[in-house]
């Protein structure tokens, strides 16, 4: 077992949500030795052409990665070990907690076409950059990301961020994507982000810029819990391909967060 590979525990949680080896054309490779490769870039940072020989060939470890991120399926497994979590009571929806940090990127994630701003490529303070705001449950996990430009403001992507990471529920009810409070820095203190979280009845912790008046409300108690989600970030942060923004597309370093996120979920 090296390090790099996924653990005998996180295997059997993960083997029955992944597709079946069996289709219309022939079959795939054993998942394990794939999922691992795909694995040690994630935590190396390192190009498809240096993974080593025992997890296969890298050009079928890269393919992989990108078909089943094109066709949605690290997302469809982040999403149900998120409902598995929920069945059991282990989803926190009492409090989450938004974050919003930036990425450097790397030289060679620039030149996609259609314009480096269709792929959440901007320029901020730290140079060439990409910006991942970030929703955390109660518990520290991860709920949901979205990706912009790195110059863009926190406040200005947390309806998307809110909208986005709906979880299934047991029975007929819709799925559940509120939660009672939010938690965050003085960067989401707006008067149009609380009407939008007071419309949809959700808790606010927010506390307020000086410019802004005292808040009579503000529970510091509450907010001292906000380092969950900063903790959450520096275990994203550990990978280094999440570090460091490597790819030219979007989707496909939405495809190496998602991995992220499943990986801490299991």
């Amino acid at each position: 077992m090296w390090r790099e590979e996924i653990t005998d525990e996180q295997w059997q949680r993960l083997q029955p949500l992944l597709p079946s080896r069996l289709g219309l054309g022939r079959p795939y490779l054993e998942h394990r030795p794939i999922v691992s490769g795909i694995l040690w870039v994630l935590r190396t940072g390192a190009p498809w052409r240096d993974v080593p020989e025992r997890f296969g060939k890298w050009i079928t470890i890269a393919s992989r990665f990108r078909r089943w991120n094109a066709k949605g399926i690290w997302q469809q497994i982040w999403a149900a070990l998120q409902r598995q979590a929920d069945l059991k009571g282990q989803l926190d929806w009492s409090m989450h907690f938004v974050d919003g940090t930036v990425i450097r990127a790397h030289q060679c994630a620039a030149g996609a076409r259609g314009g480096q701003a269709d792929e959440a490529l901007g320029r901020s303070r730290g140079g060439f950059s990409t910006k991942i705001h970030l929703r955390a449950e109660g518990q520290g996990k991860p709920m949901a990301f979205v990706l912009s430009g790195g110059e863009r403001h926190e406040s200005k992507d947390l309806q998307p961020l809110l909208e986005t990471g709906a979880v299934i529920r047991a029975g007929r009810g819709r799925p559940r994507i509120r939660p009672d409070r939010l938690v965050g820095d003085k960067g989401y203190s707006y008067t149009t982000v609380r009407k939008y979280l007071q419309a949809r009845g959700i808790r606010i912790t927010i506390p307020r810029r000086k410019d802004q008046g005292d808040d009579l409300c503000f529970d510091a108690m509450v907010y001292k819990q906000r380092n969950k989600v900063e903790r959450l970030v520096n275990r994203l942060k550990g990978f280094r391909r999440i570090a460091t923004r490597y790819d030219k597309r979007a989707a496909n370093d939405q495809g190496w967060l998602t991995l992220a996120a499943l990986l801490l979920w299991l």
